[in-house]
């Protein structure tokens, strides 16, 4: 841990977490198999939390502790969450931040304590909440230090064989079915004619009907990948990554598991 001790201000860190979260799991991944030594080290450190959701950054935190005790034990911890308006929109506008104070939250990092900034599941401010924080403190002349981890797009993107020189994450579609196959024709009219991989995700109980909506809406010769389980142990009912054009799809004797945390991709 360190301090920056000529502005006299504390560092905010951006501390990845397991991607495992709201899985129910018996046995969770030991988490120095999915956090490298030094962010565990530091997210040991931390006395003060930004977060999503506090509950979950205390189950997180029993995780750390596990493997690297903590320095302050969590019932003394200051854990601020975001505002639960911004969790899917983003917080990155300041139409979208309107409500709530940033700098305020930054406090203790400006009184001179590292923080931590932490999500739900993987990098917070990446397809989650927290970049109003980090715009905030760079305003503010906090340092920013971000932390190896999980970042399920990019090895969702990683596995899939689609372009990974031209993508785009446009976070989640429409949930009224008109509309969504309207945006699925968008984003593929989008990734045939630029090259641009499209890369989307849902919450677990929609998965279902999103891929459904999918092979009956694009082209046939359009490739779909979707990656599911991203770390989790093996129990899925699929491959973790499956990536075909869509004709192909429809041909599969298996699926992935769409009860689990997943990631979709449109490519040429």
């Amino acid at each position: 841990m360190h301090q920056n001790t000529q502005a006299l201000t504390g560092t905010l860190f951006l501390v990845p977490t397991p991607l495992d979260f709201g899985c129910e799991l018996e046995t969770p991944t030991p988490i120095e198999n999915l956090l490298p030594t030094h962010t565990i080290a530091v997210a040991a450190c931390l006395g003060h939390w930004i977060t999503e959701n506090a509950k979950s950054t205390r189950a997180f935190l029993k995780r750390v502790n596990a493997a690297k005790p903590l320095s302050h034990p969590i019932q003394s911890m200051d854990i601020q969450e975001l505002p639960r308006a911004i969790h899917k929109k983003g917080d990155h506008t300041a139409a979208q931040t309107a409500g709530f104070d940033t700098r305020k939250m930054l406090a203790p990092a400006l009184a001179g304590h590292d923080m931590g900034l932490v999500s739900e599941a993987g990098m917070p401010a990446i397809a989650d909440p927290g970049s109003s924080i980090v715009r905030t403190a760079h305003s503010l002349q906090i340092p920013v230090e971000v932390l190896t981890g999980p970042v399920s797009m990019v090895m969702a993107l990683a596995g899939s064989g689609l372009n990974g020189q031209s993508f785009a994450f446009v976070g989640y579609l429409p949930q009224e079915p008109t509309a969504r196959v309207a945006r699925i024709r968008e984003l593929e009219s989008v990734a045939l004619k630029m090259g641009q991989t499209q890369i989307f995700i849902e919450t677990p109980y929609r998965n279902a009907a999103m891929l459904e909506a999918l092979l009956h809406s694009l082209r046939p010769t359009t490739w779909l990948a979707v990656s599911s389980g991203l770390t989790l142990p093996s129990r899925a009912k699929g491959n973790t990554h499956q990536s075909a054009p869509v004709q192909q799809w429809l041909k599969m004797g298996s699926r992935p598991d769409l009860t689990l945390p997943t990631v979709f991709m449109i490519g040429a």
